[in-house]
Formats: structure tokens, sequence, C-alpha cells
């Protein structure tokens, strides 16, 4: 038996958004480690993995973390959560962005994690232990006109998943944020299939044109959707049991500053 075949036997693990990008690589890495998963995506996924399991719901969406919430818990308490659901629409400067613009990004990547927590913590409590990850994004950080609303709901994960880690500690429960640089996701492969189209370049080129809107990536490559759940098992492995509150950046060295 090796680490990765059943670290995570016996264990319920919830990931939400996880029907493609880094959610669907988290889930089938908790599936990999023996863990009985269940996901969420708004449309059904092509193919998943043995031991995932999917609930077809909008996440984002009060109703749907209610029924999310209600699915889950009548198995009993989840010992792993990872609110992975998010994403960013490109809409230009902030003029061009309008009231939609804002709330869809603060209910996808703030508000979703917000009201699952909140649903879902009550049995880790009752139970004593429990284990939180929040995907939050560098963009946190290095905030981009063209999507100003994602960074600034991304923030405001990483200061909530912050304090929700210390009000959870006496209770066993560990919250930790994990913020990935770019990684080889079906939107950002997207995005570099604009930008060859736009500029009139290669697919190498245009891959480091996109990746110097972020200042570029010292490693000289984009991340895998495998390397960014690798690192969200270790968090809610008992490997890091004496970890918690803490955002994990993996970003092939694109945030510079200490």
């Amino acid at each position: 038996m090796t680490l990765s075949e059943q670290e995570f036997a016996g264990r319920r693990v919830v990931v939400t958004g996880a029907t493609r990008g880094i959610g669907a690589a988290i889930a089938r890495r908790f599936a990999a480690g023996g863990a009985s998963v269940t996901v969420t995506g708004r449309s059904a996924a092509n193919e998943l993995a043995p031991g995932i399991h999917l609930v077809q719901v909008d996440s984002s969406t009060l109703e749907g973390a209610a029924a999310l919430a209600a699915t889950v818990s009548a198995g009993g308490p989840v010992d792993i959560l990872v609110d992975a659901v998010g994403g960013s629409s490109s809409r230009g400067g902030v003029g061009d962005l309008t009231e939609d613009d804002w709330m869809a990004a603060l209910q996808a990547n703030l508000l979703a994690a917000v009201r699952l927590d909140r649903l879902l913590v009550p049995g880790m409590v009752a139970r004593g232990s429990g284990a939180i990850i929040h995907v939050t994004s560098i963009q946190r950080r290095l905030p981009m006109s063209w999507s100003l609303p994602y960074a600034a709901a991304k923030a405001a994960l990483t200061t909530y998943s912050k304090g929700l880690a210390t009000e959870l500690a006496s209770a066993g429960i560990r919250v930790n944020a994990v913020a990935p640089g770019l990684v080889e996701t079906e939107a950002v492969l997207g995005r570099i299939a604009r930008r060859a189209a736009e500029e009139g370049l290669d697919e190498s080129s245009a891959r480091d044109s996109v990746a110097k809107d972020l200042g570029g990536i010292p490693l000289g490559r984009l991340g895998q959707p495998a390397e960014i759940a690798e690192l969200v098992a270790f968090l809610a492995s008992d490997r890091a049991r004496w970890i918690t509150g803490v955002e994990y950046v993996a970003d092939g060295g694109t945030m510079r500053a200490l």
C-alpha cells in the first residue's frame, strides 16, 4: 500500500465546481486515495472516476448550496470540504462592469463557499474534526483590470478563510486556502486560443503572452490541475494536522513579493 492509495479511505469528501478543471483534478485525487467523493456542477460530467458521485446543482446559489448540503448530510458529517467553485469572465475595465458582473463574481467566488461552509460546518463541529480548503487565486494579490470582480472576491475569500480558521480551530477543524497561478484548465486554454487568434500568434507565443499578463512564470510553463490537487490533498490529510489558517501559493514562481 502506497501513501496515496488509502490515505483517505473511509473519508467523505465534497468538492464544489468539480466537473472540470482544478476541481475535477482535486476530486480524482481524493478518490484515488480511497475517499468517497461528492462533486457538484451545473452540468453533467462527461465521465466520473470510481468513487465520485455528482450532485447536479449550481452551488453558487443559495438554493443549490442547500440542496447539496441536504444530500450529503443525509449520510452523516463530511470529513473534508473543498470549496473550488468559481470563475472569471473578462468584461473590460471598471467602467464596463455592471452590477450583475459584480454580483455574479461575489456569488461564485465568495458567497458559494460561505454558504456551504455554514451548512456543513455544524456536522464537523459536532464530531470534533474536519478539514476545509478554499481555492483562492494569486489574482487576489495581482488584480487584473479585466477581472477585477474576480480578484476582489478571491481576496475576500482569503480573509474569510483566515477568520474561519481561527474560529474553528478549537473545534478540531482545520481551514486552509490554496492560491493557484496560471493553470492549464479549459478556461485558460480558451483564453490562449483567443489570444492566438486576436494577435496572430502560434500557440507557444500565445501561452507566453497570457503568462506575461501576470508577470510571467519563472518555472517556464503553466501549472497542471493535478499539481494543485496534490497540494490540496496534502493540506486535507493527517500529514498537515498542525497546519491551519494558511494560504499556500502554487504559481510556478509568478508571485515574487514576500
